[in-house]
């Protein structure tokens, strides 16, 4: 298959950011920001983690090179490792993996190997952080490149939300009502901090993906007569309307202006209060895309993921989490044209994997996620060549007063299935 990387390299005019043809070394030092890509234009908060400068012997390797390296590496550790890989990752990483899912599966997938002594996530910061809450006492989770972090779990600081939180149990109080359900449950979506998961633990919340987004707000509208939902405002928004909670009763919430920019009737009658954040990569989706797929492809199927925009899901004929549009492209069993909506480096390989079916991205653009696309086969060959030598870099490691309490949001979620 054409990865996206060699489209990037051989054709810059047709991305997003053409500096994407560099190696991601080329920012890890004095770039401002979280590099090029879908989230180049988000602020990145004071003091986010930076790569330092990758060694050269890697960033002057080929590709054939660094992939012979990798795989001598991996067998000379065996068990000792497992390399998890989020299906965002460039192809030319995923192909290393022994896991291959979406942040949910790879939460469970760090739980399947016990005995391993290193786990690397080829992901982004806060699925370290989540593989490190759970991992075994003695294991060391690894981050090939620190920078690979991301913008939409930077939108939700611990201060900002703490804040939101004071503000809001001032006004709701802290008393169960006759069915004894609390006034308000808070919610995090995978893509938040470690501090973030510890706060929903110690204020009998939980976390959830986009798996079991539904799944988890049932489990909190059972418990409570509102909900938080931080940090993903069109996950948050998509999934409670398709409950059925009217769009009136779910105010959004900005951590820069009083009361989030609200007034009081309007945070008294929530249900929902939506933090004011979301993903660049899906905003990057249009009605107007949805329109043109479906006037170039009479009968186009249309999948987008649910942290795209409410007018794109309502568009669009399906909405789901990565593993359900995989599952969703797997099962058609007549030849079908499916315009789907979420990173590119996924549906390229949806369309590889599925030749009976014509796939593309609604967005025309290549414009990958500007995290994902900071994991490169050099870093992943730099920290697998080190385990050889005993030595563990860019280990991601959570202290226990986050990590208990994260836990209990996380084992939480865990037992939420959809």
């Amino acid at each position: 298959m054409t990865s996206v990387d060699t489209i990037i390299r051989s054709a810059p005019g047709e991305s997003c950011a053409p500096e994407l043809a560099q190696g991601p070394w080329t920012f890890d030092l004095g770039t401002p920001g979280y590099g090029p890509g879908a989230s180049m234009g988000d602020v990145i908060p004071t003091g986010s983690p930076r790569q330092g400068q990758l060694p050269a012997e890697y960033q002057r390797a080929s590709n054939d090179e660094l992939h012979e390296r990798i795989r001598a590496a991996k067998a000379t550790l065996g068990d000792r490792v497992v390399v998890l890989g989020h299906f965002y990752q460039r192809d030319e990483v995923v192909q290393h993996a022994d896991f291959l899912g979406d942040s949910f599966q790879l939460a469970n997938a760090a739980q399947t190997v016990p005995n391993a002594e290193a786990i690397v996530f080829c992901g982004v910061h806060f699925m370290a952080e989540t593989a490190d809450i759970l991992a075994q006492p003695g294991q060391s989770v690894i981050l090939p490149n620190l920078a690979a972090g991301c913008s939409m779990a930077d939108m939700a600081d611990i201060d900002s939300v703490e804040e939101c939180w004071e503000q809001l149990t001032a006004i709701y109080g802290t008393e169960p009502d006759a069915d004894g359900r609390v006034p308000i449950i808070p919610v995090t979506y995978m893509n938040s901090s470690a501090a973030l998961k510890g706060f929903c633990g110690r204020n009998g919340g939980i976390v959830c993906t986009s798996s079991n987004a539904a799944t988890v707000l049932e489990w909190a509208f059972e418990r409570g007569q509102r909900v938080l939902f931080f940090p993903d405002q069109h996950l948050g928004r998509n999934t409670a309307k398709a409950m059925g909670v009217p769009l009136e009763l779910m105010p959004m919430w900005n951590p820069n202006k009083p009361l989030g920019g609200n007034d009081r009737q309007g945070i008294e009658d929530a249900r929902v209060i939506l933090w004011h954040g979301f993903c660049s990569v899906h905003k990057r989706f249009t009605v107007a895309q949805v329109e043109q797929a479906r006037a170039e492809h009479p009968g186009v199927r249309v999948i987008v993921h649910p942290e795209c925009p409410m007018a794109v899901v309502d568009a669009a004929d399906e909405a789901g989490s990565t593993d359900y549009i995989r599952k969703a492209v797997a099962a058609a069993t007549e030849p079908t044209t499916f315009a789907i909506g979420t990173e590119i480096n996924m549906v390229n390989r949806l369309a590889a994997e599925f030749p009976q079916h014509e796939i593309f991205c609604l967005d025309p653009v290549v414009c990958p996620c500007s995290t994902m696309y900071r994991i490169h086969p050099g870093y992943l060959a730099w920290v697998l060549e080190a385990l050889v030598r005993g030595e563990v870099l860019n280990q991601i490691t959570v202290s226990d007063d986050v990590a208990v309490p994260a836990r209990v949001a996380l084992e939480r979620m865990l037992a939420a299935k959809p």
